[in-house]
């Protein structure tokens, strides 16, 4: 039985591909930071007892500013397959914490990358790259395309990239990079602008709120569906030379296009709801991203399914869901405080 170690496994990507992971019968070990709170709602479904007969699916405390634990880690589960996610993944966010995502999602990388080779270990290595290395560089972006971050985050991801480059060329190491674009689903953090946007849908549509605050409406993406490119991830590591992939769906569509796709499915005119908050731009904005994934599907086999529309559909019907169950929960708990 092949053993994978995920970073991230609480994230969007991480939950998709330990299902996936699982579904081809891996033992499959995820890495998540010790908190006060609970993080693991998009894996619970996943997690049995490790005590009992047949489980294969464990996590395990880490860190990915903790280079000991790491090699910790690596050492006990030895993995054949590492799939490395873990990250300060909001781009926004890292011109607030520019240091901070450089620490985990830069240095995190060289961490575990660096773990690796010092214990020997022979496995094939995931590393989440991003088409915000691209940055300002004019689409169509493919493995070719020059680098120009616009972020802190895009920065982190570039050095990254170009340190699992570097151990693949100086030690032989099976180390790939998938340069994903943008990839959505119902299990996208909600301050991501898609998931925000369609959470805020739900919520309008059911009651529950009268507005939602953007910034720029003009940037224009390539959207995807994460749970497609979690099996592009994996295809990577079953090739037999270790190489970098675009993931993507070679479309392109602005904010505006998935709001009023989303507001309209919903029967709404996004028009009356959408205000605009200048908090929520950049101080340096990535104009267009649209990927060029000719390379994984003519090696891989790997190409989109599901564009745009249909994805911003799918995540209102999601969020609605969710919203009309906390309507009627809402409407139960007034009722029963009405005849206490």
């Amino acid at each position: 039985m092949k053993k994978a170690l995920i970073t991230g496994v609480t994230g969007q990507d991480g939950s998709y591909l330990a299902e996936l992971l699982l579904e081809k019968g891996y033992e499959v070990h995820g890495v998540i930071r010790r908190g006060s709170t609970f993080t693991t709602s998009r894996i619970e479904h996943l997690y049995t007892d490790p005590h009992e007969e047949g489980a294969r699916f464990f996590l395990h405390y880490g860190d990915l500013t903790d280079g000991s634990r790491l090699v910790t880690l690596l050492q006990r589960i030895q993995p054949d397959e590492v799939y490395h996610l873990g990250a300060q993944s909001h781009v926004r966010v890292s011109f607030d914490e520019p240091e901070f995502t450089g620490n985990t999602t830069g240095l995190g990388t060289t961490r575990l990358l660096e773990a690796i080779r010092m214990i020997g270990l022979d496995c094939r290595f995931y590393q989440a790259s991003s088409s915000e290395m691209y940055g300002a560089t004019p689409p169509p972006q493919n493995e070719q395309t020059p680098f120009h971050p616009r972020s802190p985050y895009g920065a982190a991801k570039v050095y990254g990239y170009w340190m699992a480059r570097n151990y693949r060329e100086s030690y032989g190491m099976y180390a790939v990079n998938g340069i994903l674009f943008n990839h959505e689903s119902p299990r996208r953090g909600e301050t991501f602008v898609t998931r925000k946007v369609t959470r805020a849908v739900g919520r309008i549509k059911a009651g529950l709120d009268k507005d939602i605050y953007l910034g720029n409406l003009d940037a224009a993406r390539d959207w995807g569906y994460a749970k497609e490119y979690v099996d592009g991830m994996w295809r990577m590591l079953q090739a037999p030379e270790p190489g970098d992939y675009v993931l993507a769906t070679g479309t392109s569509y602005t904010v505006r296009d998935f709001v009023q796709v989303a507001f309209d499915h919903a029967g709404l005119d996004w028009e009356k709801y959408v205000k605009f908050d200048d908090r929520y731009l950049r101080p340096a904005e990535v104009d267009s991203l649209i990927g060029d994934y000719s390379k994984a599907e003519s090696v891989l086999g790997w190409k989109p399914r599901t564009l745009m529309p249909e994805l911003a559909r799918l995540m209102v019907d999601s969020d609605y869901e969710s919203a009309m169950a906390e309507a009627a929960h809402h409407h139960a708990s007034t009722e029963r405080d009405a005849t206490a």
